[in-house]
């Protein structure tokens, strides 16, 4: 069953058109994962979809209801994590609860209920009574998530979770969105990690410059690029000088050298090593590994995209 419905979504501001006319839908109990790079349209749509922004276009049904037309009513049964922290850092960890929950009209006896089960939950409660501007990157995070859960919504928008903070954090944060899923909550997630995408997603949707240009689960969207083969060579010698001349030699392979020592094989059909490896040994160039590499999600989105995944990290470093 689908609970969120888009259809030609657009959003411009003045003469820049931010979100292109974008439509996808989100099944009851899945994770959706928005994943491109900074300026690509994630937080714009996420803000369209939750109300802090009306769209130029385009229609959003929530939980069967009209999100623009009605959008008191479906606030209330979504949760929103911004991909910046944004509560008190005066107030404890359980004031803040408390205080989000007062939002929603929730009495005093069950918000302060709900506020200790979160903390409980998400393993802060030995945190609760300090302020929250003394915790960690990890446990702001994590209670930030907690508030959005408070008036236990069907459906979470984590605008970039796992941005800016340490390993472990990251780990446990995953590990907590994939247990909502499990309790049976939708989920729709903005990341700028392949990784995490690939790891937690059900569905994801590959967003550039405004517009969707590739979705579907990770298998489909490997079938993409899984015509190709790829063999990775180690060897005792620099493979930098021999590039040119091994592509002159097997028109058919293209050669990507991933370090002075390795390089990658590419083909659009299987190779037989044996001519290259010869072509190798009559140089005096020992081969001590040669592995078929399986393309991977990263493989698929520069590929679509065009964007190299490096460029992606320089971002994150920004963000």
């Amino acid at each position: 069953m689908e609970i969120v419905k888009i259809a030609n979504l657009k959003k411009a501001y003045g003469d820049l058109q931010a979100v292109k006319g974008i439509s996808f839908s989100i099944k009851q109990g899945e994770i959706f994962g928005l994943l491109g790079p900074n300026g690509a349209g994630k937080t714009s749509t996420i803000n369209m979809l939750i109300g802090l922004s009306r769209p130029s276009g385009g229609s959003i049904v929530i939980d069967g209801m009209d999100a623009i037309k009605e959008i008191k009513m479906t606030q209330r049964i979504i949760g929103v994590i911004p991909d910046e922290n944004n509560l008190y850092g005066e107030m404890s960890g359980f004031d803040n609860l408390c205080f989000c929950a007062s939002l929603y009209g929730i009495g005093k006896k069950e918000r302060e209920k709900r506020a200790m089960e979160l903390l409980k939950q998400f393993g802060l409660t030995d945190a609760a009574n300090r302020p929250f501007r003394t915790y960690s990157k990890g446990m702001k995070r994590k209670l930030t998530i907690a508030a959005g859960l408070i008036h236990d919504p069907k459906i979470l928008f984590l605008d970039e979770p796992t941005t800016g903070i340490d390993v472990e954090s990251t780990r446990q944060i995953r590990n907590l969105i994939l247990s909502l899923k499990e309790q049976g909550r939708t989920i729709l997630m903005t990341t700028h990690y392949i990784e995490e995408a690939e790891r937690i997603c059900d569905r994801i949707a590959f967003i550039v410059k405004g517009e969707i240009v590739r979705m579907g689960t990770v298998t489909e969207l490997m079938e993409s690029v899984e015509h190709e083969y790829r063999i990775k060579l180690q060897l005792d010698s620099s493979i930098i000088e021999l590039k040119e001349e091994l592509e002159n030699n097997f028109p058919s392979c293209k050669i990507e050298v991933l370090e002075q020592n390795s390089c990658l094989l590419i083909s659009e059909e299987r190779m037989p090593l044996s001519p290259i490896l010869q072509l190798l040994d009559g140089k005096g160039i020992s081969v001590y590994e040669a592995k078929e590499i399986k393309p991977s999600l990263e493989d698929v989105f520069v590929k679509i995209t065009g964007i190299h995944v490096s460029n992606l990290e320089k971002e994150k470093v920004m963000k």
